[in-house]
């Protein structure tokens, strides 16, 4: 499978850390030229350390602006010529509590984080690959649309969902598979740049250790997963492999459907 994206061209956002950055690593490492996104000036260190002459093209983007995604597909375009693979990463829960705690800026964020980037890099991304006939799309969602203490972010990412299948009904018969995973806890190294720098309180560790709890108790293997088992699986979805596979939402979690 060494050679599964050679000559393709993907997109990948949230490639600074965590599951974006070994996404980006994989697909280098299978042939791909890549465009690697993230509002981070970290992303750049892909460029740096693969040494994959014009192989590579890093951005900083703030996805919460469809501008921003046009932007970024513009400049795949004049670089590599086609799009083949979108894999939307962006997201992430920045607070951690019961909803009756949340403010009205606070969840409104949460959707922006965890919602928009997908939507609007999809849309972005949507006229090429309808130009071409073709074009692979991979939403990361999660399994927390059912679990304690981000209802927000669990709200966006079955926003996530269900663009993924409505958009997959739109696009099938016109070449373009529009897939989505739905990560369980995943085991990843401490992020560099944390979603929310404020340090928490004793009640927020407190409710943060209830979602860990609820993560591995839902998870039939009771365990956090790696994050070599969620890229994966949405290398396999960005692949010809799945290339009968649309509309779907594949968990990640161990046995938690979400």
């Amino acid at each position: 499978m060494n050679n599964r994206f050679e000559n393709k061209v993907a997109i990948v956002t949230g490639a600074a850390q965590g599951i974006g950055r070994r996404v980006a690593e994989r697909l280098l490492g299978e042939g791909s030229r890549l465009v690697a996104v993230d509002r981070s000036e970290l992303v750049h260190e892909l460029q740096d350390e693969r040494g994959q002459g014009g192989a590579v093209l890093t951005l900083t983007a703030d996805l919460e602006r469809f501008a921003e995604c046009q932007r970024v597909v513009t400049q795949a375009l004049e670089r590599f010529g086609r799009l083949d693979i979108l894999i939307n990463n962006v997201g992430g829960t920045i607070w951690a509590k019961p909803f009756e705690h949340y403010a009205e800026a606070e969840i409104e964020a949460e959707v922006r984080r965890s919602l928009f980037p997908t939507l609007w890099c999809c849309r972005a991304a949507l006229e090429p690959m309808l130009a071409q006939g073709s074009g692979a799309i991979v939403n990361v969602s999660s399994v927390a649309t059912r679990g304690v203490n981000r209802v927000p972010y669990g709200a966006a990412k079955g926003g996530v969902n269900a663009l993924t299948a409505c958009l997959a009904f739109e696009t099938a018969e016109r070449g373009i598979r529009v897939n989505a995973t739905a990560p369980g806890g995943t085991e990843a190294p401490p992020r560099r740049i944390p979603r929310n720098t404020a340090e928490p309180s004793a009640e927020e560790k407190v409710w943060y250790q209830q979602i860990v709890d609820q993560t591995v108790q839902s998870s039939l293997m009771k365990r956090y997963g790696s994050i070599d088992e969620q890229a994966g699986a949405i290398l396999f979805l960005a692949s010809d492999e799945a290339s009968y596979i649309t509309g779907v939402t594949l968990p990640v979690g161990g046995g938690d459907l979400g």
